[in-house]
């Protein structure tokens, strides 16, 4: 037999061949296998249908300890939560009808994730998301322009409040949310705006333009309950909101542009 043969039909090329494609298909069906642990079972917009995890089937649950102590579980249980919006058709993955105000229930373009009710960290364990009165070690910069003091004009034209903070992300330094005394609320509170949402600094008129929602929607946007600390749930519900106002804010909004 030639050199490297084992049999008059099999030889060590044969097998190493055979090995690679077991190990391939084995490698694949892994892969895919892991990438269900998020998103999955699939939950079928009929409550009686059952619940599909199709092939190959769910991995058993891996635990992730967290860097902060506590773990993670993944796939991890999910209970549904209830959405105020009803199907716009009788049939499955028809678009949803919002049934209240969208921008606070949490529909469509203002919808938001469950996340913990605690503050994200830095790697050092510190609070991740502060005011410039708590991170007293940061400041602006005198060449841009500060925003403290400035007004806030809605996008109907309305001045709604003045800018009394700055908020900062300590882990990627950068202005996070502005905090604004609302001057319409009795007793005066504050809200957060999120800084990617404010259009314009109008550094010469002292004001800032937010378009995403009207001065009527300020009054209503997401709280904190403590006044030096978002929680990671507050930061989607606070984002979401003034996302859906782009969508929900105004009733020529709602409407197709052609």
């Amino acid at each position: 037999m030639p050199k490297g043969a084992i049999t008059g039909y099999i030889d060590v090329a044969q097998l190493t061949l055979y090995a690679f494609w077991i190990f391939f298909a084995g490698l694949i069906y892994y892969l895919h296998r892991e990438d269900k642990r998020e998103g999955y079972p699939m939950i079928s917009d009929n409550p009686e249908a059952p619940a599909r995890e199709g092939f190959p089937p769910m991995p058993a649950p891996k635990i992730f300890l967290l860097p902060h102590g506590g773990t993670q579980s993944a796939p991890r249980h999910e209970v549904a939560r209830e959405v105020n919006a009803a199907p716009a058709y009788p049939w499955s993955g028809s678009p949803l009808v919002p049934l209240g105000n969208p921008m606070q229930d949490g529909v469509g373009a203002a919808a938001y994730a469950d996340r913990a009710e605690e503050p994200e960290l830095t790697f050092e364990g510190e609070r991740r998301m502060v005011p410039l009165r708590v991170a007293n070690m940061y400041s602006v910069h005198p060449d841009d322009p500060d925003p403290r003091g400035m007004e806030i004009v809605a996008a109907d034209g309305v001045t709604v409040g003045t800018v009394t903070d700055l908020w900062i992300d300590r882990s990627e330094p950068h202005i996070r949310y502005i905090e604004v005394t609302l001057a319409a609320s009795a007793p005066p509170r504050t809200v957060l705006v999120p800084m990617l949402y404010v259009d314009r600094i109008e550094r010469a008129m002292g004001r800032l333009l937010v378009s995403a929602i009207t001065s009527t929607d300020f009054l209503a946007v997401p709280p904190l309950k403590d006044r030096d600390q978002v929680t990671a749930r507050e930061e989607d519900k606070i984002t979401a909101y003034f996302a859906g106002g782009f969508r929900y804010a105004t009733p020529d909004r709602q409407e197709p542009l052609l």
